[in-house]
């Protein structure tokens, strides 16, 4: 039966799954999961998910960014006595405000800013391990690494202007 086809047919094609660069260091052994696919994400783009590799910095990142996302959350949460509702409306006016001046360079206490310190941490260890991942895995694949210098910049400038 013949397939009419133009532009704005969809197409999503699933094949043999694609594994990535595997050079002669054995990257694929570090790889978790099997290929599969997704009908929802072929609607963007490829519809492959899988092998994922993230490596040590990687899970230091995830790890350190999901512990930052909950300081900040559970933080926000706490504002309006855990009402996810309430938090929902008023997300663009809670904050997890820093220390005040007057515990200069001491550790104010830990719900003074104490916790704004700790998720500024948990933050900057989580980008930054994210940047080494990303230079050491252009590294292993004998890649330019000019990705790594321009997230490098971005950090920077994300550092200068105190965002975190």
């Amino acid at each position: 039966m013949p397939e009419y086809q133009n532009i704005f047919t969809q197409v999503q094609v699933q094949g043999t799954p694609e594994w990535g660069m595997d050079n002669e260091n054995n990257m694929m052994a570090d790889r978790a999961g099997a290929p599969r696919y997704s009908t929802l994400v072929g609607w963007i783009g490829n519809a492959q998910l899988g092998p994922i590799y993230l490596g040590t910095f990687g899970l230091v990142s995830l790890i350190t960014g999901l512990a930052w996302f909950l300081i900040v959350g559970l933080s926000m949460l706490s504002q309006v006595d855990f009402s996810l509702p309430e938090m929902l409306r008023q997300l663009f006016w809670l904050a997890l405000e820093p220390p005040s001046p007057e515990y200069g360079l001491t550790i104010p206490p830990l719900f003074d800013g104490g916790l704004y310190i700790l998720a500024s941490f948990f933050l900057l260890i989580s980008v930054c391990s994210w940047w080494v991942r990303t230079y050491t895995l252009a590294e292993q694949h004998k890649m330019g690494k000019h990705v790594a210098w321009a997230f490098a910049g971005a950090i920077w400038l994300f550092l200068v202007l105190g965002l975190f």
